[in-house]
């Protein structure tokens, strides 16, 4: 073990991790110095598709959510933010050349429950919270991105009826995005639709044969179903996080699974 003055490697990163933890509390203790209640924006929804079914969500988040969301993603980087893993096909995780972004699951507090409570009542009212996996920020800079891929597991232990069953829905939304170029989000088997209003959210730039780019636009989100009727995956839901030219962004995934996680992968609430 390296030794740096009279502290080791090993206590100077648990200091560190302490001192971030600290700087957390007392940032999220001064965000909630007044009693705030859960109060959802009147946000707007756009039917991209209907096969895949495929919504946007104008307004998703409020000021003060991605306010929140940034202060949490600032603070937690240097304790437990990591380089993005993906599974391959034996659904082993691993840092891999298709996921270049760092991503780090976020704990339940008065504004997630509030992002939570919202993702449910749009999906209707049979979909309790047991069904949604802990909300993950993603945080893509310059060059980084996330090759095509489903939010949809292949690997049957990842889908068993144990962990939930596979993800039934998803939602990506924008909590950041500084002066950025590049890092839309692409779906290349959703038809792009037509009208000239759809490019105030889409790139309409992209050939039709790319199909539908989001651009990253903050406080907005995107909506998609992972599965078909019969349960199985939809390849046509598969998409990627484009590279980011310039500047960065922050993401938000919120995944709803078939049936209910335990506490233990899900988190307490």
């Amino acid at each position: 073990m390296r030794v740096i003055g009279k502290l080791s490697v090993g206590v100077e990163m648990g200091l560190l991790k302490l001192l971030s933890y600290t700087i957390f509390a007392a940032a999220v203790t001064s965000a909630h110095s007044q009693p705030t209640s859960c109060q959802h924006p009147a946000y707007h929804n756009y039917m991209v598709s209907t096969s895949p079914l495929v919504i946007y969500l104008e307004n998703f988040l409020t000021p003060e959510e991605q306010r929140h969301l940034q202060v949490i993603t600032q603070v937690c980087q240097f304790s437990y933010t990591i380089f993005s893993s993906v599974s391959d096909q034996a659904g082993v995780q691993g840092q891999r050349e298709t996921r270049t972004s760092q991503s780090t699951n976020v704990e339940r507090d008065e504004i997630v429950r509030c992002i939570e409570e919202r993702a449910l009542l749009f999906q209707g009212f049979d979909t309790p919270r047991t069904h949604l996996e802990p909300l993950q920020l993603v945080k893509y800079g310059t060059g980084e991105r996330y090759h095509f891929h489903t939010d949809w597991f292949t690997n049957a232990a990842q889908a068993s009826s144990v962990v939930g069953g596979n993800r039934q829905s998803s939602f990506f939304a924008y909590v950041s995005a500084e002066n950025i170029t590049g890092g839309g989000t692409n779906f290349p088997m959703v038809k792009a639709p037509h009208d000239s209003r759809w490019c105030d959210f889409i790139d309409c730039d992209e050939p039709w044969e790319n199909g539908v780019t989001f651009r990253p636009i903050v406080g907005n989100a995107v909506f998609w179903s992972n599965l078909l009727d019969d349960g199985t995956g939809d390849q046509r839901t598969l998409h990627a996080g484009l590279p980011v030219t310039s500047g960065s962004k922050i993401g938000m995934n919120i995944w709803t699974r078939q049936g209910a996680l335990s506490e233990d992968i899900r988190g307490k609430d």
